[in-house]
């Protein structure tokens, strides 16, 4: 298989067992072609082929309460280039940033459990090899707050809902390829 995304190259029985992470029985398998076919790849295929993820690829945590805003964003962009870990609260994004940090963060500014200006000083006080681009989420542009969030160490701020192209537009203006 061929994917138009990333590049990589695999027949279709090799890229079904990336996908479902085990061979398929031999009925199915076995009128499977082992020949190359141009096909996307899916976000849930990504790393490589035994499972792991890419030490190459960009990490992304988005801590937001709202499970649609973490589905929209995975969607978008998750994929190829990019693993996109969620986080619900403030608690979760500390623990999963003490971990593995990621290289990008986007902090909802209305989180429940903590305020996004004490997250982002819990997450730059975590002592990692990675130091990561923090983005912070509101629902209006508050100058006091996205000031609150620089001092704190946010490199700046995303409005939502959010769009597509206001989500690519954010990452490039971190530099990140997304």
């Amino acid at each position: 298989m061929f994917c138009i995304h990333c590049d990589s190259r695999a027949t279709v029985r090799e890229s079904m067992k990336r996908l479902f992470g085990k061979t398929l029985p031999n009925g199915f398998s076995a009128s499977l072609p082992d020949w190359p076919m141009v096909l996307p790849c899916y976000p849930e295929a990504a790393g490589s082929a035994d499972g792991k993820e890419d030490p190459d690829m960009k990490r992304c945590l988005f801590v937001d309460d709202s499970s649609v805003i973490r589905k929209v964003a995975k969607r978008i962009l998750g994929g190829s280039d990019m693993i996109v870990v969620e986080a619900s609260t403030g608690i979760e994004a500390t623990e999963i940033c003490a971990d593995d940090m990621p290289d990008v963060i986007v902090i909802d500014g209305g989180l429940a459990d903590v305020q996004a200006v004490d997250l982002i000083r819990r997450i730059r006080a975590i002592e990692a090899p990675t130091k990561p681009q923090i983005l912070v989420s509101l629902i209006e542009v508050d100058a006091a707050a996205i000031m609150r969030a620089k001092r704190a160490g946010a490199q700046g701020y995303l409005l939502k809902p959010f769009n597509r192209a206001q989500l690519l537009e954010s990452f490039r203006f971190l530099k990140i390829a997304a």
